[in-house]
């Protein structure tokens, strides 16, 4: 089960966020007349920072899960554990949350199996209520209890995507990479690399992500860029940085690369 992450509002741990548009204010309205949320965006264009941010601003305790194949209901739920010779019921992640008035964060929910958005259907209507079969018990969220889940629509493919009867039981917000002056900002804020420096970088990010579709599955994440930016405020230099962070973990075509380092060239000189 995963565990959990803590945010105090004010901390000065809070993870950096600049925000796009009203994102903020639409996450805020629904935290405070407890609607479930739902993120909508391409890897790495920022859609975990703005939770993490928010449950900071919001002064909630956050649960993140990240889904994939085999992660079941069971693992949300909870499940019975042998501890010390005795058999012990062991809450996972969205009951706790559930519990304790937090946030609940699965993060690409459209990998898990089927019989987690099941779960997940009572809790996102204004019953507001987890039925746990197992012990018997039907918790009713407390106060401040909020979930979100999030999902890349351009990614999955017609198997893996959420039903409308699921996607209508949220409010949704659709999140896209960072215009140019505000990523610039982000990559510098991130990295502690000047504003100067990072500007070629996301240039050529947008460059890279103008070929998803045809030479690549996915563009570059604004995270990757963060990458970049961090080992050549390290001392790296620019190509090797570069190739390390944002040619290297987009493909493994020998071509495709040739090709990504062609536009390296064109963009750096």
């Amino acid at each position: 089960m995963d565990g959990s992450m803590t945010h105090q509002k004010g901390a000065p741990s809070a993870p950096f966020y600049l925000a796009q548009g009203d994102e903020v204010e639409i996450f805020t309205a629904a935290h405070e007349n407890g609607l479930p949320m739902l993120l909508k965006g391409p890897t790495g264009c920022g859609k975990t920072r703005f939770v993490g941010h928010m449950a900071e601003r919001l002064g909630r305790k956050l649960y993140t899960v990240a889904c994939h194949d085999d992660l079941a209901a069971s693992d949300l739920i909870g499940r019975y554990l042998l501890k010390g010779g005795e058999t012990i019921w062991v809450d996972g992640p969205l009951t706790r949350a559930v519990r304790e008035g937090a946030i609940c964060y699965l993060d690409e929910v459209v990998e898990a199996r089927k019989d987690v958005t099941v779960v997940l259907h009572p809790l996102t209507d204004d019953r507001r209520i987890l039925p746990i079969d197992r012990t018997g018990e039907e918790l009713t969220a407390a106060p401040g209890f909020m979930l979100v889940a999030s999902y890349n629509p351009g990614y999955q493919n017609i198997l893996k995507t959420l039903k409308p009867s699921t996607r209508q039981r949220f409010i949704s917000v659709e999140f896209d990479f960072p215009a140019p002056d505000l990523e610039i900002k982000v990559v510098a804020a991130e990295s502690g690399l000047p504003e100067e420096r990072c500007q070629p970088l996301v240039r050529l990010a947008g460059k890279l992500r103008g070929l998803k579709g045809q030479d690549l599955e996915e563009g570059v994440s604004t995270r990757l860029v963060v990458y970049a930016a961090t080992l050549i405020a390290g001392g790296m230099n620019v190509d090797r940085a570069i190739r390390a962070a944002m040619i290297e973990p987009l493909t493994d075509d020998e071509d495709v690369k040739r090709g990504l380092l062609d536009l390296v060239t064109a963009v750096f000189g």
